[in-house]
This record gives structure tokens, C-alpha cells and sequence, in this order.
């Protein structure tokens, strides 16, 4: 059995906008300068304290006192998770592949930076049909990726070796928490920071549809 550990925005779902919003309204609430969504795609993949940092104008956040950062964070979190079904839709294909690859047998589960809560709703929301074995977000406790702590419970939860498991997902973080748990990577070209990124970071495969999983599932 080979196991597929996938990140989620920007691999399973296209989230930009609605991140992008709970950001921006955030912003303009407070009075700071707002960012055309495009921007969002580089402000992503770190977790939701980090997405707010960088969309604060340079420097802003070092400058908040530690309590009005967090309660930023908390507002831009909490306008998020109101709204985070409105524009988000899964990747063109995706849920066919997921089932294609639990039909085979393959063990499938989720590891995102995004809050545990919400990633575990989004799941729910957008992949009923489709039999995670374990579904996970950013815990506290938990270091975030690219460390390997999470990816790799994870694993000893489905009782998988390193080796015998792919994390997929979109920017270099996810190919740097492949490589630093042992795992090999697939970089997804539709995603959000694209392939040369991908390249960059020397994704062991990269595929540009998501029917490209079930191709290197019986490779693997």
C-alpha cells in the first residue's frame, strides 16, 4: 500500500478568493491598503498568522503590539471561517482521482497549515465521498510544515513507511515537508505558486491534472 498525504489549498481546492477576502476585509477595516487577489498566491501556505503578516503593509507587524496582532489574526481567522465556502470549488477532476486512488487500495489523508478546524470542515464540505483516513490542520503543539512532525504521525497512524508515501501539493514548502520526512514529492501544477516554483525546489515528480496521481500510484 503506498499512502498520498495532500495539502489543501491549491492542490484539492482553489481557495484564493475567499482567503483573499477574509484578508482584504480585515485590512480595510482597520484602515491598512488592501491586495488584488493574485497577490494571496504568495501570501499562502504558511498558516493563517503568517497570511496575515505579509498581507500587513512591510513591517506593520513587527510593529503591533503582540495583542493587536493576534487580534487581527482572530478577526481575519473568524471572518474566514463565515465565508470560506463562497468562491472555493475542488480542482477540475480531483474528486474522481482521490476515489481512483481509494479504490486501488492507496491510504489518502490531508495536511494543511490552515487551522484544524477549518481544513477539517473544508474536507467535509467539498469531498464527502471520498475515504480520508486522516484529515489534519495547523494544531497547537504541532509544528507547522515544512517540519515533518505532523507528516510523519500521520504516517504511523496509517502504519505506512516514509518511503512508501507521497505528500502533494503545490509550493515549495510542500516538497520541503516531503523531503525533511523522507517522502517523496508531487508538485501540482494548477496550484497556486505553479511549476517552475515546483521545479525550483526539485519536486521528485510534477503532473498538471489531477488523473497524473493515479498514473504514478501504479509506478509507485
Amino acid at each position: 500500500m503506498t499512502a498520498f498525504i495532500f495539502d489543501l489549498d491549491g492542490t484539492l481546492v482553489n481557495s484564493l478568493e475567499d482567503i483573499g477576502q477574509a484578508c482584504n476585509q480585515t485590512l480595510a477595516a482597520h484602515g491598512y491598503p488592501v491586495h488584488p487577489m493574485p497577490s494571496y498566491r504568495l501570501f499562502v501556505g504558511r498558516g493563517f498568522h503568517k497570511l496575515v503578516c505579509d498581507a500587513l503593509p512591510a513591517g506593520e507587524a513587527e510593529k503591533l503590539p503582540e495583542t493587536a496582532l493576534a487580534s487581527l489574526v482572530a478577526e481575519a481567522k473568524a471572518w474566514y471561517g463565515e465565508n470560506m465556502c463562497v468562491r472555493t470549488r475542488p480542482y477540475d477532476g480531483m474528486t474522481e482521482a482521490l476515489c481512483a486512488l481509494a479504490d486501488k487500495g492507496h491510504a489518502l489523508a490531508v495536511l494543511s497549515n490552515k487551522p484544524d478546524d477549518l481544513t477539517v470542515r473544508l474536507i467535509g464540505n467539498y469531498f464527502p465521498s471520498v475515504p480520508f483516513a486522516l484529515v489534519r490542520g495547523g494544531r497547537e503543539g504541532v509544528p507547522l510544515k515544512p517540519e515533518p512532525d505532523a507528516p510523519l504521525d500521520m504516517l504511523r497512524h496509517m502504519n505506512v513507511p516514509a518511503a512508501r508515501a507521497f505528500y502533494v501539493g503545490d509550493s515549495n514548502v510542500d516538497v520541503f515537508t516531503a523531503r525533511n520526512a523522507g517522502m517523496r514529492s508531487i508538485g501540482v501544477a494548477w496550484g497556486f505558486r505553479g511549476a517552475e516554483e515546483l521545479r525550483a525546489a526539485q519536486a521528485d515528480h510534477i503532473i498538471d491534472a489531477p488523473a497524473g496521481l493515479t498514473a504514478l500510484a501504479e509506478e509507485a
